[in-house]
Formats: structure tokens, sequence, C-alpha cells
């Protein structure tokens, strides 16, 4: 229970506001300033009222005053509420202006002192919440933007380390939208090769008459409208680190020149027959299975075995819970300052629709939805309307009926459960409209066909 210390030297008046006040707060009692200055140093309460006449100068706020600027320069984040007679009300705005929170002129009303209480507690915990923000914003630095405090994000920092002072091939896994460009560069920044170039290319966004040409380059008439000879991005990466995302989408061809040069370290532009050696650092990754597209002859064995010298999977955001609050708030900060909105936090109910969301696209889903909030809210606090999460929230009938279908399984089983069976859901709906399907689930269609793919969910589309 949150901790609430009262100072009043009328005995009427502090058992009124200790027995208003008791049920929802572990009241602390003092009636001068020694006494209140001991108990605030003892317990450290976030929230105050004081009254600014005590003793022994009971008719001016000599008193008060001082012991309100004692408790400021120790903790200037605690919320004091001023409690004053209407003749004091001028000292009551000084008050103000040295920091105090706001000020209550007797006699005292409860309820209204209760809502000006609460509002305090609710201001401290998103200042504090801030806070928290910043230290955590000044660490993220060193590991490129990454952010996150569960068990599995504090190993992949840990791996990172590790790795970051060799030169080994690293493959880094997981579903669309977790990082893993992130990962890459935050081996890269920690790596002796920081000051070399950091070159990414995603291999399933170019086609492979093209692809080729882009990794290693192409000599003057290697084929039509190649007029120039031509570097490509491994040449480019010389001295530093080339990032092949989604390299399972890289055609079997390719993937044995790739070998080749992870193997002797050199490789031949196209059209060209000399072998050209740089020192290039590859940090491969991919949102598919490889085990499975070696199974199907899609990769190479000799190549996983290569690429993977040291892998790193990253979790999806539902099963590292600890991190879906933190980023929110971290976003949140972010995206306050970058558009200059006065927004104070998110709301409880934000937070429990953000904490009870399954979020399949990840942390990208989750940055986009705080940005576009932050951007198109009216208000000082976020509300789930505003993260387009407020038909997230299931009716309580629904939630027994579900906690007797998930019943003896963990909550990650739950989840995981749960998202397969909403997926199937929508797209039966749909008839295999996957168009349709993502909308109605609030994803994008690359998402959901991600998704689809992961549980093995048979697909019949009808074209739309």
């Amino acid at each position: 229970m949150k901790q609430l210390l009262i100072v009043e030297d009328d005995p009427d008046i502090q058992t009124q506001m200790s027995w208003g006040l008791s049920k929802e707060y572990t009241v602390l009692q003092a009636n001068d300033r020694h006494t209140a200055l001991r108990l605030f140093e003892k317990h450290r309460p976030y929230v105050i009222t004081l009254d600014l006449g005590l003793p022994p100068h009971e008719n001016d706020s000599t008193e008060g005053l001082t012991c309100l600027r004692e408790i400021l320069k120790k903790a200037p984040e605690t919320k004091v509420i001023m409690v004053t007679g209407n003749n004091d009300r001028e000292n009551a705005l000084s008050a103000i202006q040295m920091g105090a929170y706001d000020y209550y002129l007797k006699p005292v009303n409860m309820d209204e002192l209760k809502v000006i209480i609460q509002r305090a507690y609710h201001l401290y915990e998103i200042e504090n919440e801030n806070r928290k923000l910043h230290t955590i914003l000044d660490k993220e630095v060193g590991f490129a933007g990454m952010i996150g405090e569960s068990p599995e994000m504090v190993n992949i920092f840990t791996t990172i380390k590790k790795v970051a002072s060799t030169d080994a091939t690293v493959l880094v896994t997981g579903e669309s939208g977790t990082g893993k460009e992130l990962v890459a560069r935050a081996i890269h920044e920690k790596s002796s090769r920081r000051n070399g170039p950091f070159i990414p290319i995603n291999c399933g966004a170019i086609p492979d008459t093209l692809l080729e040409s882009e990794l290693f380059g192409h000599e003057k008439g290697a084929f039509t409208n190649a007029y120039a000879q031509q570097n490509g991005k491994f040449e480019y990466a010389d001295k530093g680190t080339l990032f092949l995302d989604e390299i399972g989408e890289m055609s079997t061809m390719l993937q044995s020149k790739l070998l080749r040069f992870l193997q002797e370290k050199k490789f031949q532009r196209v059209g060209g027959r000399k072998d050209i050696e740089i020192d290039t650092r590859v940090i491969a990754a991919t949102n598919i299975d490889l085990i499975t597209a070696m199974k199907e002859g899609r990769f190479r064995e000799d190549l996983f075995f290569r690429i993977s010298v040291i892998s790193i999977n990253i979790p999806p955001l539902r099963e590292r819970v600890e991190d879906i609050t933190l980023l929110a708030n971290v976003f949140l900060e972010r995206y306050k300052v970058m558009f200059k909105k006065k927004i104070k936090g998110l709301s409880k109910s934000a937070l429990d629709a953000i904490e009870r969301y399954s979020w399949p696209g990840n942390v990208r889903e989750l940055e986009n939805k705080l940005q576009k909030a932050v951007i198109t809210s009216d208000t000082n606090i976020i509300e789930p309307h505003n993260l387009g999460l407020e038909g997230q929230l299931l009716p309580e009938s629904i939630l027994g009926n579900i906690e007797k279908r998930y019943d003896g399984i963990t909550l990650k089983e739950a989840r995981t459960k749960l998202e397969r069976d909403l997926i199937e859901s929508a797209v039966e709906r749909n008839n295999g409209n996957i168009k349709r399907a993502s909308e109605e689930l609030g994803i994008s269609r690359p998402t959901l066909y991600d998704l689809i793919e992961k549980y093995k969910l048979p697909v019949k589309e009808d074209g739309k």
C-alpha cells in the first residue's frame, strides 16, 4: 500500500484525514516540522499533505514553508500538497512557487482531497517512469538503440559483447520486427571494425538477377546495360561489416558464391576473372526456419554451418513480457520529444491493452502504434483508442472460457496457441483473403504471411 505523510498540528483535522485516507494509504502522522522530517527521512513517502501553520509559529507560515523547503531540497520529486486556511492563500501560492504540487483550503472535504492526492500519486508515477526511461536511453547508445531488461535480452546483450571482439560469422534469427538489424549493428559498433562501414542489404527485396551484381559487383560489358565497372556491397564493406538480411531468400547459386567467399575471403565480380580479396565480416539474418529449408533443398547445409558459427535468436515480443511496457514508454518519450507534444504518459487501460495484445508485428509494430498515438492524440494521456487497441480487451465472460481452454499450460504456450487460433480463424472467416484477414487482425500482409508460415497453417487464397 502507498505511504502518505500527513503533517497537521490540529488533532481533530489530523484524525479526520487519517481516518478518511487509511483505506487507500498507509498513513504516517506528524504534528510538527521535526517529526515530519524524521518520518520523511525514514520512509520517503512520495506524497505529503503539509499544514502551513505548524508549531511553534501556528499563526504564520514560517515552519510550514521551512519544512517544505527542506523536503524538496532532499527529494525535489516529492509531491507536497499544502493545506491552509482561507486567510493564508498568499503563502500557499508562495509554496507553489517554491515547488509544492498543489494547495488545499480548510475546512477539509475528504472527497476533494482524495482526488488531489490520487492525481499527485499518478503524476509522481509518470515522472518516475520518465526518469527511469532517461536512464535507459542514456545506456542504450552502446547497443545501437537496443532496449530490454528481460532475461532473454540480457543474455543477448552479453552474447553481443562476447562475439563483437571476434571476427566470427554470426547468424541472427527471429520473427519480422524483432530487431535483427539492431543486433547486427550493435555487434559492429562494439567491434574493432566500428570505424569501418556497416553495409546492410535485404536479400529478399532484390531479384536474383540483380542480387549477384549488388553483392559482388560487375565488370564493364558483363551484361546488357553494364556500361561501366561497378563495385558490389562486399567491396564497399571492406574493413567493416556486411549485413545480409533475409539470407534464407538467397538462391542456391548465390549461396555457392557466398560460401566460397566465406571459405577463402575471395570472390569475382560478375563477368570478371580476377579474384578480389577483401577483409569483410559477414553477419546474416533470417526470419525463416533454415533447418526446414535445408531439408527441402532450399538452403545449403555447408553454408548454414559457415554462417552460424555464432547464433543469436531474438524471441518475439510476446515472449518477453517484461520488455513490452518498457519499450512502449521509451517510444512514447522519444516521439513526444520529436513531435513536441505535451503528453504525460499512458493510462492504466492503455498499459493493460499493451500487455495483453500479442504483438504479431513485434517491436516494429509497437513503435509504429506509439508513434501514431503521439501524433494523433489530442489529450495529455494516451488511451487504448489512440493505439488502435480499444477492441483488444476481451470481456470477462470470454476470458473465463479462455481460462478453461488454456488450463494447465504456461503463459508462453497460451499466448502462442491464442495467436495461432486467431490467425486461423481470421483467414478462414475471410475465405483465404489475406488482405482482408490482415486488416481485421490489425497487421500487415507480410507479417500475416510470416505467421502463417510459422504455424504451418493451410491457406487457400481467393486471389483477391
